[in-house]
């Protein structure tokens, strides 16, 4: 265990260091998922050598060689459903969320590797729109819809994933007129610890995290200052190293519109944001700490990377390559996925 601590802490040091030369800053190492027609917004990073991807057309690839090669584990018999989230605990054990209004927003699980399948869950509300899954161990976690009825409606398992059900809603606060959560990293939904989750949101008046400290019974609204007032504009993703401290990006998703104020950083549990004092330079839809850090974190969208050493009060960017979602697992392994099949690892 000491061993693996020193060379845990050796290549943290590395990976955050301020380069002196540009060849020396880190940088993602494409790895071939031998489909480019598939976009991939669900990430679920194990190690270095194994991790999930979740994207378009019911695809479902995993990797346990450090993406040399991987397999097709699709769900069969499903269709082509929208896959937009991914939870795995192990290389066998993984929890998929495909989005859409009604019965298109169904959950599905796999305890060997993805070679069967169960449907554990299937909306049949027309009303309602699931985004995003998160889990706080390997049994409890929840998955969050658009607001029905005016709040965001909650799901929750305590068998991991094997069922789910509706928690009551008069623990959520009223949603605004027109907000939603955005589907685009699987990052809207996170948690931290066993019991803080907290919930991303947009397309309205204010962008704003709601915060719950009992697994999504009651929860707490905060404004956020990223760019809000449109349905393209929000909070996107969210990460917390801790209970306390926490990193949202977000901005506005079209092509060429300016997303200033695209990240914001919070010291006590989300009950204030306060904007970055460098952001990112445009739209960001994934952010990830550095494990074993208390300050690096990285942030990803279509038009690259960026990277904070500052518990994001700047941020800086490291690689121009288009990513929707990135994540990393407790020993340095950090994934990166979005359009085209493009998935990469992190090299130090």
């Amino acid at each position: 265990m000491a061993l693996a601590g020193a060379v845990c802490a050796a290549a943290l040091a590395a990976l955050t260091a301020v380069p002196a030369q540009a060849h020396q800053r880190p940088q993602w190492d494409v790895k071939d998922t031998g489909v480019p027609d598939v976009r991939f917004r669900g990430l679920a990073a194990v190690g270095r050598h194994t991790a999930w991807v979740a994207g378009t057309g019911g695809t479902v690839l995993r990797t346990t060689d450090g993406g040399d090669t991987w397999r097709d584990v699709s769900p069969p018999g499903a269709g082509e459903p929208e896959f937009r989230d991914i939870e795995a605990f192990d290389a066998r054990r993984a929890v998929v969320l495909a989005i859409g209004e009604g019965e298109a927003s169904r959950v599905y699980r796999t305890d060997d590797g993805g070679a069967t399948w169960t449907e554990s869950f299937r909306n049949t509300d027309t009303r309602a729109f699931y985004d995003c899954l998160t889990f706080f161990d390997h049994r409890h976690g929840l998955a969050v819809s658009d607001p029905v009825d005016g709040r965001f409606r909650i799901l929750s398992t305590s068998d991991g994933g094997r069922s789910w059900k509706v928690l009551p809603a008069e623990g959520m606060p009223p949603a605004q007129d027109g907000e939603a959560g955005f589907a685009a990293s699987g990052q809207c939904l996170v948690s931290a610890g066993p019991r803080d989750v907290w919930l991303a949101t947009g397309g309205a008046a204010r962008a704003r995290v709601l915060h719950s400290a009992d697994r999504g019974l009651t929860w707490t609204a905060t404004d956020a200052p990223v760019p809000a007032g449109d349905p393209a504009r929000g909070v996107f993703a969210l990460a917390f190293r801790d209970r306390a401290h926490g990193l949202a990006v977000g901005g506005d998703y079209r092509p060429g519109q300016a997303s200033p104020r695209a990240a914001a950083r919070t010291p006590d549990a989300g009950r204030s944001w306060r904007p970055a004092d460098r952001p990112p330079p445009a739209y960001r839809s994934g952010v990830a700490w550095l494990p074993h850090s208390r300050t690096a974190a990285l942030a990803v969208g279509p038009t690259g990377t960026d990277l904070t050493t500052d518990g994001g009060h700047t941020w800086r960017t490291v690689d121009t390559g288009s990513y929707d979602t990135v994540d990393c697992a407790p020993d340095l392994g950090c994934w990166a996925a979005g359009e085209q099949g493009r998935v990469a690892r992190l090299e130090r």
